[in-house]
Protein backbone atom coordinates (compact mmCIF):
# COMPACT_ATOMS: atom_id res chain seq x y z
CA UNK A 1 0.00 0.00 0.00
CA UNK A 2 2.77 2.21 -0.11
CA UNK A 3 3.34 2.60 -3.32
CA UNK A 4 1.58 2.47 -6.84
CA UNK A 5 3.95 0.69 -8.70
CA UNK A 6 2.34 -2.82 -8.14
CA UNK A 7 -0.35 -2.14 -6.35
CA UNK A 8 -2.56 -5.39 -5.99
CA UNK A 9 -6.53 -5.79 -6.86
CA UNK A 10 -7.76 -4.14 -4.30
CA UNK A 11 -10.75 -6.09 -4.13
CA UNK A 12 -10.71 -7.12 -0.52
CA UNK A 13 -10.25 -3.05 0.39
CA UNK A 14 -13.03 -1.81 -0.88
CA UNK A 15 -16.25 -2.20 1.03
CA UNK A 16 -18.78 -3.67 -1.24
CA UNK A 17 -22.96 -2.36 -1.34
CA UNK A 18 -25.34 -3.79 -3.51
CA UNK A 19 -28.35 -1.18 -1.99
CA UNK A 20 -30.84 -3.72 -3.26
CA UNK A 21 -32.94 -3.42 -0.29
CA UNK A 22 -36.16 -5.39 -0.39
CA UNK A 23 -37.68 -5.78 3.43
CA UNK A 24 -41.16 -6.09 2.30
CA UNK A 25 -42.45 -7.18 -0.46
CA UNK A 26 -45.44 -5.50 -1.64
CA UNK A 27 -48.33 -8.15 -2.17
CA UNK A 28 -49.52 -6.23 -5.41
CA UNK A 29 -45.87 -5.70 -6.23
CA UNK A 30 -45.37 -9.47 -7.88
CA UNK A 31 -41.64 -8.16 -9.49
CA UNK A 32 -40.54 -7.11 -5.44
CA UNK A 33 -41.62 -10.20 -4.41
CA UNK A 34 -40.29 -12.29 -6.47
CA UNK A 35 -37.26 -10.58 -6.67
CA UNK A 36 -36.68 -10.93 -2.67
CA UNK A 37 -37.56 -14.33 -2.65
CA UNK A 38 -34.46 -14.84 -5.14
CA UNK A 39 -32.16 -12.92 -3.27
CA UNK A 40 -33.27 -14.56 0.27
CA UNK A 41 -31.81 -17.96 -1.59
CA UNK A 42 -29.16 -16.23 -2.29
CA UNK A 43 -28.04 -15.44 0.67
CA UNK A 44 -29.03 -18.57 2.04
CA UNK A 45 -26.98 -20.44 -0.55
CA UNK A 46 -24.06 -17.78 1.06
CA UNK A 47 -24.29 -18.84 4.01
CA UNK A 48 -24.92 -22.38 3.40
CA UNK A 49 -21.59 -22.15 1.58
CA UNK A 50 -19.59 -20.40 4.49
CA UNK A 51 -20.87 -22.66 6.76
CA UNK A 52 -20.01 -26.07 4.94
CA UNK A 53 -16.33 -23.96 4.42
CA UNK A 54 -15.77 -23.49 8.51
CA UNK A 55 -17.23 -27.07 8.87
CA UNK A 56 -14.76 -28.58 5.97
CA UNK A 57 -11.98 -27.02 7.70
CA UNK A 58 -12.47 -28.37 11.28
CA UNK A 59 -12.55 -32.20 9.61
CA UNK A 60 -9.31 -31.40 7.93
CA UNK A 61 -7.68 -30.65 10.87
CA UNK A 62 -8.57 -33.99 12.00
CA UNK A 63 -7.53 -35.95 9.15
CA UNK A 64 -11.28 -35.90 7.26
CA UNK A 65 -13.54 -33.93 5.21
CA UNK A 66 -13.78 -33.53 1.41
CA UNK A 67 -11.23 -32.69 -0.61
CA UNK A 68 -11.54 -28.63 -2.20
CA UNK A 69 -12.43 -30.48 -5.72
CA UNK A 70 -15.77 -32.31 -3.82
CA UNK A 71 -16.51 -29.32 -1.68
CA UNK A 72 -16.18 -26.86 -4.59
CA UNK A 73 -18.24 -29.04 -6.56
CA UNK A 74 -21.26 -29.26 -3.84
CA UNK A 75 -21.37 -25.88 -3.50
CA UNK A 76 -21.53 -24.81 -7.09
CA UNK A 77 -24.69 -27.07 -7.18
CA UNK A 78 -26.05 -24.94 -5.05
CA UNK A 79 -24.92 -21.57 -6.54
CA UNK A 80 -25.96 -23.00 -10.01
CA UNK A 81 -29.51 -23.58 -8.57
CA UNK A 82 -29.55 -19.47 -7.39
CA UNK A 83 -28.50 -18.71 -10.86
CA UNK A 84 -31.13 -20.08 -13.11
CA UNK A 85 -33.58 -18.15 -10.14
CA UNK A 86 -31.78 -14.95 -10.95
CA UNK A 87 -32.25 -15.86 -14.68
CA UNK A 88 -35.87 -16.94 -14.75
CA UNK A 89 -36.54 -13.58 -12.68
CA UNK A 90 -34.89 -11.65 -15.57
CA UNK A 91 -36.17 -13.38 -18.58
CA UNK A 92 -39.94 -12.53 -16.63
CA UNK A 93 -38.90 -9.20 -15.67
CA UNK A 94 -36.26 -7.82 -18.01
CA UNK A 95 -36.34 -4.06 -16.98
CA UNK A 96 -35.57 -5.05 -13.90
CA UNK A 97 -32.71 -2.42 -12.26
CA UNK A 98 -32.63 -3.82 -9.15
CA UNK A 99 -32.64 -7.11 -10.39
CA UNK A 100 -29.43 -6.82 -12.90
CA UNK A 101 -27.51 -5.01 -9.84
CA UNK A 102 -28.23 -7.93 -7.98
CA UNK A 103 -27.56 -10.69 -9.92
CA UNK A 104 -24.29 -8.73 -10.52
CA UNK A 105 -23.44 -8.63 -7.30
CA UNK A 106 -24.25 -12.52 -6.93
CA UNK A 107 -21.84 -13.02 -10.24
CA UNK A 108 -19.25 -11.05 -8.58
CA UNK A 109 -19.05 -13.15 -4.99
CA UNK A 110 -18.20 -15.95 -7.22
CA UNK A 111 -15.50 -14.29 -9.43
CA UNK A 112 -17.04 -13.84 -12.70
CA UNK A 113 -16.27 -10.18 -12.52
CA UNK A 114 -16.41 -9.96 -16.34
CA UNK A 115 -20.51 -10.99 -16.29
CA UNK A 116 -21.26 -9.36 -13.14
CA UNK A 117 -20.14 -5.60 -14.89
CA UNK A 118 -22.77 -6.32 -17.88
CA UNK A 119 -25.54 -6.48 -15.25
CA UNK A 120 -24.42 -3.37 -13.88
CA UNK A 121 -24.02 -1.49 -16.94
CA UNK A 122 -27.71 -2.78 -17.96
CA UNK A 123 -28.40 -1.98 -14.28
CA UNK A 124 -26.98 1.69 -14.87
CA UNK A 125 -29.13 1.97 -18.59
CA UNK A 126 -32.18 1.23 -16.32
CA UNK A 127 -32.11 3.58 -13.43
CA UNK A 128 -28.93 6.28 -13.69
CA UNK A 129 -29.86 7.56 -10.26
CA UNK A 130 -29.37 4.36 -8.28
CA UNK A 131 -26.00 5.06 -6.44
CA UNK A 132 -25.16 1.44 -5.33
CA UNK A 133 -24.41 0.35 -8.93
CA UNK A 134 -22.41 3.30 -10.00
CA UNK A 135 -20.75 2.00 -6.03
CA UNK A 136 -20.16 -1.54 -7.56
CA UNK A 137 -19.32 -0.34 -10.75
CA UNK A 138 -16.76 1.62 -9.30
CA UNK A 139 -15.61 -1.42 -7.54
CA UNK A 140 -15.00 -3.21 -10.82
CA UNK A 141 -12.82 -0.29 -12.16
CA UNK A 142 -10.34 -0.25 -9.38
CA UNK A 143 -10.14 -3.63 -9.65
CA UNK A 144 -9.37 -3.87 -13.60
CA UNK A 145 -9.39 -0.63 -14.89
CA UNK A 146 -8.92 2.25 -16.00
CA UNK A 147 -8.65 4.12 -12.03
CA UNK A 148 -9.93 6.94 -13.36
CA UNK A 149 -13.46 5.48 -13.93
CA UNK A 150 -13.21 4.82 -10.42
CA UNK A 151 -12.62 7.86 -9.18
CA UNK A 152 -15.67 9.50 -11.23
CA UNK A 153 -18.36 6.56 -10.46
CA UNK A 154 -17.67 6.72 -6.30
CA UNK A 155 -17.69 10.46 -7.08
CA UNK A 156 -21.24 9.87 -8.81
CA UNK A 157 -22.42 7.60 -5.85
CA UNK A 158 -21.50 10.15 -3.44
CA UNK A 159 -23.53 12.76 -5.41
CA UNK A 160 -26.45 10.72 -5.67
CA UNK A 161 -26.54 9.85 -1.83
CA UNK A 162 -24.01 11.74 0.52
CA UNK A 163 -25.40 9.96 3.22
CA UNK A 164 -23.58 6.33 2.58
CA UNK A 165 -20.73 5.75 4.72
CA UNK A 166 -19.15 3.47 1.71
CA UNK A 167 -18.80 5.59 -0.75
CA UNK A 168 -16.70 7.48 0.92
CA UNK A 169 -14.76 5.14 2.30
CA UNK A 170 -14.59 3.06 -1.37
CA UNK A 171 -12.69 6.44 -2.47
CA UNK A 172 -11.07 7.15 0.29
CA UNK A 173 -9.27 3.67 -0.19
CA UNK A 174 -9.03 3.85 -4.34
CA UNK A 175 -7.48 7.67 -4.18
CA UNK A 176 -4.57 6.39 -1.57
CA UNK A 177 -4.15 3.05 -3.55
CA UNK A 178 -3.41 5.00 -6.68
CA UNK A 179 -1.94 8.19 -5.93
CA UNK A 180 -0.37 8.74 -8.89
CA UNK A 181 -3.08 8.15 -10.84
CA UNK A 182 -5.14 10.30 -8.52
CA UNK A 183 -2.61 13.31 -8.31
CA UNK A 184 -3.26 13.27 -12.45
CA UNK A 185 -7.17 12.77 -12.28
CA UNK A 186 -7.35 15.36 -9.73
CA UNK A 187 -4.75 17.51 -10.89
CA UNK A 188 -3.01 18.01 -7.37
CA UNK A 189 0.30 17.06 -5.43
CA UNK A 190 1.31 13.99 -3.84
CA UNK A 191 0.55 15.78 -0.14
CA UNK A 192 -2.31 16.19 -0.86
CA UNK A 193 -3.56 13.20 -2.39
CA UNK A 194 -2.77 11.64 1.37
CA UNK A 195 -4.90 14.87 2.50
CA UNK A 196 -8.24 13.89 -0.07
CA UNK A 197 -8.40 10.47 1.16
CA UNK A 198 -8.04 11.10 4.65
CA UNK A 199 -10.47 13.68 4.36
CA UNK A 200 -12.74 11.48 2.69
CA UNK A 201 -12.15 8.41 5.30
CA UNK A 202 -13.33 11.25 8.38
CA UNK A 203 -16.47 11.87 5.87
CA UNK A 204 -17.10 7.98 6.10
CA UNK A 205 -16.44 7.96 10.14
CA UNK A 206 -19.17 11.03 10.46
CA UNK A 207 -21.48 9.02 9.05
CA UNK A 208 -20.41 5.77 10.63
CA UNK A 209 -18.91 6.69 13.73
CA UNK A 210 -19.43 3.04 15.69
CA UNK A 211 -17.88 1.13 12.45
CA UNK A 212 -14.45 -0.07 13.76
CA UNK A 213 -13.20 -1.85 10.40
CA UNK A 214 -13.67 1.87 9.04
CA UNK A 215 -11.98 3.48 11.78
CA UNK A 216 -9.06 0.63 11.72
CA UNK A 217 -9.07 1.70 7.93
CA UNK A 218 -8.18 5.43 8.59
CA UNK A 219 -5.75 4.82 11.39
CA UNK A 220 -3.45 2.46 9.00
CA UNK A 221 -3.33 4.56 6.23
CA UNK A 222 -0.96 6.96 8.35
CA UNK A 223 1.67 4.49 7.98
CA UNK A 224 2.22 5.34 4.29
CA UNK A 225 2.53 9.06 5.01
CA UNK A 226 6.30 10.46 5.35
CA UNK A 227 7.25 11.75 7.59
CA UNK A 228 4.77 10.26 9.84
CA UNK A 229 1.96 12.65 11.18
CA UNK A 230 2.60 11.14 14.75
CA UNK A 231 -0.45 12.89 16.77
CA UNK A 232 -2.80 12.29 14.06
CA UNK A 233 -2.16 8.34 13.79
CA UNK A 234 -1.57 8.39 17.40
CA UNK A 235 -5.36 9.78 17.64
CA UNK A 236 -6.63 7.69 15.02
CA UNK A 237 -5.68 4.64 16.63
CA UNK A 238 -6.86 6.04 20.01
CA UNK A 239 -10.32 6.76 18.51
CA UNK A 240 -9.78 2.70 17.26
CA UNK A 241 -9.27 1.63 20.84
CA UNK A 242 -12.46 3.08 22.40
CA UNK A 243 -14.40 1.25 19.70
CA UNK A 244 -12.95 -2.04 20.35
CA UNK A 245 -15.26 -4.48 21.72
CA UNK A 246 -13.16 -7.12 22.87
CA UNK A 247 -9.96 -8.02 24.32
CA UNK A 248 -8.74 -9.51 20.76
CA UNK A 249 -9.38 -5.97 19.38
CA UNK A 250 -7.88 -3.98 22.06
CA UNK A 251 -4.89 -5.36 22.03
CA UNK A 252 -4.70 -5.59 18.31
CA UNK A 253 -4.83 -1.93 18.58
CA UNK A 254 -2.08 -1.64 21.30
CA UNK A 255 0.36 -3.31 18.89
CA UNK A 256 -0.39 -0.96 16.69
CA UNK A 257 -0.03 2.10 19.24
CA UNK A 258 3.29 0.68 19.93
CA UNK A 259 4.56 0.52 16.40
CA UNK A 260 3.61 4.01 15.52
CA UNK A 261 5.38 5.25 19.24
CA UNK A 262 8.44 3.26 18.55
CA UNK A 263 8.83 4.93 15.00
CA UNK A 264 9.38 8.35 16.72
CA UNK A 265 11.26 7.19 19.60
CA UNK A 266 8.97 6.88 22.55
CA UNK A 267 10.52 3.71 23.86
CA UNK A 268 8.96 3.81 27.32
CA UNK A 269 5.55 4.20 25.81
CA UNK A 270 5.91 1.71 23.03
CA UNK A 271 7.17 -0.94 25.96
CA UNK A 272 3.89 -0.20 28.22
CA UNK A 273 1.86 -1.03 25.12
CA UNK A 274 3.38 -4.08 24.49
CA UNK A 275 2.84 -4.63 28.27
CA UNK A 276 -1.02 -5.01 28.09
CA UNK A 277 -0.73 -7.40 25.33
CA UNK A 278 -1.57 -10.54 27.25
CA UNK A 279 -2.90 -13.11 24.70
CA UNK A 280 -1.48 -16.04 23.47
CA UNK A 281 -2.50 -15.72 20.25
CA UNK A 282 -0.72 -12.31 20.24
CA UNK A 283 2.51 -13.37 22.13
CA UNK A 284 4.38 -13.96 18.78
CA UNK A 285 4.09 -10.12 17.37
CA UNK A 286 4.76 -8.79 20.53
CA UNK A 287 7.97 -10.62 21.17
CA UNK A 288 8.76 -9.46 17.81
CA UNK A 289 7.81 -5.86 18.31
CA UNK A 290 9.87 -5.77 21.80
CA UNK A 291 13.13 -7.48 19.95
CA UNK A 292 12.88 -4.66 17.43
CA UNK A 293 12.18 -2.09 20.02
CA UNK A 294 15.29 -3.26 21.99
CA UNK A 295 17.68 -3.38 18.58
CA UNK A 296 16.19 0.21 18.21
CA UNK A 297 16.56 2.07 21.45
CA UNK A 298 20.53 0.40 21.66
CA UNK A 299 21.97 -0.75 18.66
CA UNK A 300 24.78 -2.42 18.13
CA UNK A 301 27.93 -0.77 17.85
CA UNK A 302 31.03 -1.42 15.65
CA UNK A 303 29.13 -4.30 13.31
CA UNK A 304 28.55 -4.00 9.26
CA UNK A 305 24.79 -5.50 10.38
CA UNK A 306 22.18 -2.64 7.92
CA UNK A 307 20.73 -0.42 10.80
Amino acid sequence: MATNSTVPAISNEVASATGVSLPLANPVDPEAAALRQVMIDDDAAQDAADASIKENDAFAQNGAGETKEQLNVRLHGRFDAVRKEYQAFLVQYPNSARGHLAYGSFLNDLGEEAESVTEYQKSLALDPKNPAVWNNLANYYGEFSPVTNAFADYGQAIALDPTEAVYYRNLATTVYLFRRDAKSYYHITEGEVFDKSLGLYRQAMQLAPDDLPLATDYAQTFYGIQPLRTNDALMAWTNALNLSHNETEREGVYIHLARIKMCVGRYDEARAELAAVTLPEMAQIRQRLERNLAEDEHPVKGTNSVP
